[in-house]
């Protein structure tokens, strides 16, 4: 079954080139393209795509705004593009529920890899990033205490304090002396409850909570 993906940039080389790319693989297709966020959101809608590829700055509604909504009305996992490597507003995009971000100068393989990582449910930023990224975006805005995280168990918190210093799944398994299909267990136990789509917003939670600090060992 093809990866469905609508390709959305003001661009129109840059639309078409992505386009081009994912059409080559036997198992991507491209069902749309749009110009502006409000395209993107209605190419979402009529076409329900796996993947929306998601320009950050467009002109009319920009690309933060048609991430929100396209994230809060479908199951459409969203990839941002930027011309900027930690891009201000890439923060807004993974606060809008963005699975991720890409470099416009992104490598062919490296595009086509992302959107296969990000359809099969993953997030696209490696941990390494993931952690770098998310901890300046807590700097910016401060943890504040919650008791959102009392419904996990200890074992499922232990687990998202772990993926938050952007360990690996092998790395939290060998942490807690656990099978990988357990720590998937935890980790898929971890969003459904805190009603979150990916481990992104699950290390963005654990921040935002106090959960892990900034720094911290």
């Amino acid at each position: 079954m093809s990866i469905r993906v609508v390709v959305a940039d003001d661009q129109e080389l840059v639309r078409s080139g992505f386009s081009m790319i994912l059409e080559a693989q036997p198992d991507i297709e491209v069902v749309a393209e749009a110009g502006d966020g409000a395209e993107a959101v209605a190419a979402v809608a009529a076409h329900a795509p796996d993947v929306l590829l998601l320009d950050i700055r467009m002109p009319g509604m920009d690309g933060i705004e048609a991430a929100r909504r396209v994230c809060e009305s479908s199951a459409c996992r969203v990839v941002m593009l930027t011309t900027f490597d930690l891009d201000e507003y890439v923060y807004d995009a993974l606060y809008a529920g963005a699975s991720g971000f890409l470099l416009k100068d992104v490598r062919r393989d490296d595009l086509v890899h992302a959107v296969r990582v990000v359809a099969a449910g993953d997030s696209l930023l490696a941990p390494s990033v993931t952690r770098r990224l998310v901890a300046d975006l807590t700097r910016r805005r401060p943890a504040v205490p919650s008791t959102r995280l009392k419904v996990l168990t200890a074992r499922e918190e232990e687990t998202l304090r772990l993926l938050a210093r952007g360990l690996t799944n092998a790395e939290i398994a060998a942490a807690l002396v656990v099978s990988d299909h357990t720590v998937k267990t935890h980790v898929s136990n971890i969003l459904a409850k805190l009603g979150l789509r990916d481990r992104i917003q699950a290390v963005i939670c654990a921040y935002e909570t106090g959960l892990v600090t900034p720094g911290a060992d």
